[in-house]
């Protein structure tokens, strides 16, 4: 077929460009107020009802829905299951796409949304199985109470479903109507229990750890390796629980259930215990699917060191108020809308009949509030970061794998995955004892599979290897339990029963009550690892040999030996995905890579402070702690840039920007715009060609200066910029992202300045760094010619504000769809102060650039003392809808710092409520 000429596919694809070319001007037409009744109506049509009174089938009683000035909605009713089934229908109202697209990746169903360029994700998705299991803890484990409160969710729902079809859901709905004949279906329960898998996902673990200390020893040496993984710095670093239940634990450790508390493994004893012949082949597998498990995340945001979060509780001995003030900021990927949705569930009098009496920020999908208050208790969650997931390579042959030198079948099922305007495709899962097997879903893993040495234990070299995944999360729990249980709970010792059923995600959970108690837990399944070959350790910072039996769980660190705190005598409790005990003196092995605390010390530093000699900390102190941008690498590494001798009077201007300064990272700082850029080509050079071709990122501009025949520099859009911006790109790198691991990496090298991470290969125009002070020049010239390139020659101008900015892409269309269509649905971008391992932990990744890559996602202060004078704010706003006021209305109070007023109690709530709607049965 001549090139220029299309066939039918390409008839197809341009119909569909065609059609929504259409949708795109109406909704340009509609955005900007103009145009016919069509446009305009299509997108008011989705706009909820907020005042007057509307049915509601199923209602045992009238409920009320009161809304503020930001359109959050606080619900008043008499019965648990009334209040629940107006939280459905309230939700629908304002997130229905969100949470219809939600339900769709949890299910491995998004091809039927968005077409064929999803089967992928689908066919991974579907391997993991998460809906499957979902639905297994549906049926199975959860208690009579939550599948009713599930239940009386879903028909929320569905009553609104019901009453609104196509653009009277959402104008994304609209939109996809012209190109496919989409219909969403009925809401069911297992939708919503589904959504914690997908928590669970980006909460992890170490997973990526794992692969890439894998791939990291084909090229270096065990010792290189565990220079890139320090041992975390407990002496300097406090740990979030430093005695009481790590001493009670170890009285009941039971040594022959499996690993102790044993320091992290090297390389050699990870990574060859039981390999045999398997080291070669399998690291262009573990790179194929580091690619993969990163493709899936994208859908629900970046993983990395950067997710975390930051909460802490203070004691009313050290506040103003006399009772406690528990602060939490959970740092995910900004999208729009939100992940989170603030609400408040009221039974007017709370009762058996009805419980709950709470309010704070709740999944859109899933009933219940998962982080915030009730009349008696408040509670937040920071990321435990607990390993709780294994990569098992698997002998494999046509029909089965092997264990323990026999043959075992797998366990198959086969799954359907239905394209919009495409024909379906099935493909089949297989199991093993460790769980799938997701080397099935790459074609290029299988073919490795294949080819990779077996040694002489495995029956038939020609099947080759396979990888599995053992994960907590694929076995069923009562984690929805948990979030019903929590939601009613009115002391510590309701709460932390509660947080026994919380199996995933494992999270840090702290606690506040109005009788000034505080309290931390650490809940969650985590496992116990067997002793592998040779009595060393499976500890999880490697791939294990699942043809092994010693290699495998032997079971879960018993829920009374997982640590906890209660009323600390120092008066408070940090917690930011630091070290959660000395690993070295707790007998069960939660994680070998937590957080490195950076944050968690940064905050625990400036309590001290303020409480030094007596003082008392304020709401205002918590709100301002959360907003804290010091850098502790920039504190640690500047004495040293300093110190280098410039002879470049552009780059020396540059370097004087960090003579005096303070290391904290406003937006307006020209000295933090040109640290961080050196900080970021300092981790280039010291390691970007040195790390694996596998773990590389595609190459970019990072080294840019004038090539020797560029020209003078010229006047560019009003900015002074080079005539060329990229003297010589840079192949591949795999560069470091940057998050904490590398400070305390860094933190050690620095005193060694011949080091050989310091040397770097030469080219024609440069012969190579040989130290330290010669590495760290290189670093500081390159910066200065990237920042000029980007912010101009004129110094004056930098700041990091414009080099770390945030946009907010709706997570479907935003994304993917035409780049009109993306700039309706998205906004920004924003200028941000912060940055990486700042307490105000607006993320960037080094290897990618200074884009704000997570967030804050929201951010509370709950004062036990009066919970009418608590603060709250979310990212974006309450609305999902692109076109209503409450789509980003909370956003530039969120750049800035501020805090909206947070009233719980009905008269307050009363007062501060713009729009009342009434459901009736």
């Amino acid at each position: 077929m001549p090139a220029n000429k299309t066939g039918p596919s390409g008839k197809k694809k341009g119909r569909r460009a065609r059609l929504l070319v259409i949708a795109v001007v109406l909704l340009l037409v509609a955005g900007f107020g103009y145009g016919t009744y069509w446009s305009v109506s299509t997108v008011r049509a989705s706009f909820p009802e907020t005042t007057g009174s509307l049915k509601l089938k199923g209602l045992s009683g009238p409920v009320q829905v009161k809304r503020d000035g930001y359109g959050i909605p606080q619900i008043y009713a008499d019965t648990d299951e009334d209040l629940f089934r107006a939280q459905g229908f309230v939700q629908a109202q304002d997130r229905f796409w969100e949470m219809d697209v939600r339900r769709h990746l949890t299910a491995g169903r998004l091809s039927e949304m968005f077409g064929e360029g999803q089967v992928e994700t689908d066919a991974f998705l579907r391997t993991l199985g998460w809906r499957k299991v979902a639905q297994e803890e549906y049926d199975t484990k959860l208690s009579p109470a939550a599948k009713k409160y599930l239940q009386a969710y879903s028909e929320g729902v569905n009553a609104y479903l019901k009453d609104h079809k196509d653009s009277a859901l959402s104008v994304e709905y609209a939109a996809l109507g012209l190109t496919t004949d989409y219909t969403p279906e009925k809401w069911t329960p297992v939708d919503s229990v589904a959504w914690l898998k997908a928590m669970a996902w980006d909460l992890r673990g170490n997973m990526e750890d794992e692969i890439d200390r894998s791939l990291m020893s084909s090229r270096l040496t065990p010792k290189q390796i565990e220079d890139l993984y320090p041992k975390y710095p407990y002496d300097r670093n406090a740990p979030i629980v430093r005695s009481g239940s790590v001493d009670s634990a170890a009285k009941s450790f039971d040594p022959k259930g499996g690993t102790g508390s044993t320091s992290p493994t090297t390389p050699a004893t990870g990574a060859a215990a039981g390999l045999d012949g398997a080291a070669q082949g399998v690291q262009t597998q573990l790179g194929s699917l580091s690619k993969t498990l990163k493709d899936i995340p994208a859908l629900l945001g970046p993983s990395g060191s950067g997710i975390g979060s930051n909460s802490w509780v203070v004691s009313g001995k050290h506040t103003a108020t006399g009772k406690p003030l528990l602060a939490n900021d959970p740092h995910l990927a900004p999208q729009v809308p939100s992940l989170w949705y603030q609400m408040g569930l009221h039974c007017r009098s709370v009762s058996e009949n009805c419980r709950f009496d709470t309010a704070g920020y709740t999944f859109s999908g899933m009933p219940g509030v998962v982080i915030g208050h009730n009349q008696d208790i408040a509670w937040g969650f920071t990321n435990l970061g607990a390993d709780v997931s294994d990569l098992y390579l698997e002998k494999v042959t046509s029909d089965g794998y092997l264990l323990d030198g026999k043959r075992r079948p797998f366990k198959t099922r086969k799954e359907t995955i239905k394209v919009a305007d495409g024909a379906s495709r099935e493909v089949t899962v297989r199991s093993t004892g460790n769980g799938p097997i997701v080397s099935d879903r790459n074609t290029e893993l299988a073919k490795v599979g294949k080819e990779a040495p077996v040694g002489d234990a495995a029956p038939d070299r020609g099947s080759g290897y396979a990888v599995s995944l053992r994960w907590t999360a694929l076995t069923p729990g009562k984690s929805m339990d948990a979030v019903f249980e929590m939601n009613a709970a009115t002391d510590w010792d309701a709460f932390r029963k509660a947080a026994r059923d919380l199996a995933v995600p494992s999270q840090n959970l702290i606690y506040a009550d109005t009788e000034g108690n505080i309290g931390y837990q650490a809940p969650g399944q985590i496992p116990v690892r067997g002793k592998g070959t040779g009595g060393r350790p499976a500890d999880g910072r490697y791939p294990a040999p699942g043809w092994d039996s010693r290699f495998q769980w032997k079971g879960y660190v018993p829920q009374s030996a997982l640590p906890w705190e209660y009323n600390p005598s120092r008066g408070y409790i940090v917690t930011a995905n630091q070290a959660v005990v000395n690993q070295e003196k707790y007998p069960y092995l939660l994680t070998g890579d937590w957080g490195y605390g950076a944050r968690s010390q940064r905050i625990t530093d400036l309590i001290e402070s303020k409480i030094k000699d007596g003082g008392k900390i304020s709401t205002d102190d918590m709100q301002a702690l959360q907003m804290d941008n010091g850098s502790e690498i920039a504190e640690l590494l500047t004495p040293y840039l300093l110190k280098i001798g410039v002879k470049d009077p552009l780059v020396r201007e540059a370097q004087k920007l960090l003579e005096g300064w303070d290391y904290t990272q406003d937006a307006d700082s020209a000295a933090a715009a040109y640290f961080n850029a050196v900080w970021r080509h300092t981790l280039k050079l010291a390691f970007g060609n040195k790390l694996p071709k596998e773990l590389r990122v595609e190459g970019q501009c990072l080294s840019v200066r004038p090539a020797d025949d560029a020209g003078p520099l010229e006047d560019l859009d009003g900015n002074t910029r080079l005539v060329r911006e990229c003297g010589e790109r840079a192949p591949d790198q795999a560069q470091p992202d940057g998050g904490d691991r590398w400070y305390e990496v860094v933190r050690t090298l620095l005193k060694d300045p011949e080091n050989d991470w310091w040397k770097t290969s030469g080219t024609v125009r440069n012969p190579g760094d040989r130290s330290r002070d010669e590495l760290l020049a290189h670093a500081m010239d390159d910066a200065r010619w990237e920042l000029t390139s980007k912010l101009g020659k004129d110094i004056d101008t930098w700041s990091w504000g414009r080099l770390h900015q945030l946009t907010l892409k709706n997570q479907t269309l935003g994304t993917a769809g035409p780049g009109a269509i993306q700039h309706l649905l998205n906004r920004g971008p924003w200028n941000l102060g912060g940055g990486e391992a700042a307490v105000n932990a607006t993320g960037w990744n080094a290897a990618g650039g200074y884009e704000v890559i997570w967030v804050p996602s929201m951010r509370m202060i709950v004062n036990l003392g009066d919970l009418d004078k608590s603060r709250w704010i979310n990212l974006t706003g309450a609305s999902g809808h692109a076109y209503s006021a409450h789509y980003t209305d909370q956003t530039e109070k969120w750049v800035k710092g501020e805090l909206l007023p947070w009233t719980f109690t009905e008269r307050k709530v009363e007062a501060n409520t713009e729009d009342t709607l009434a459901l009736i049965p």
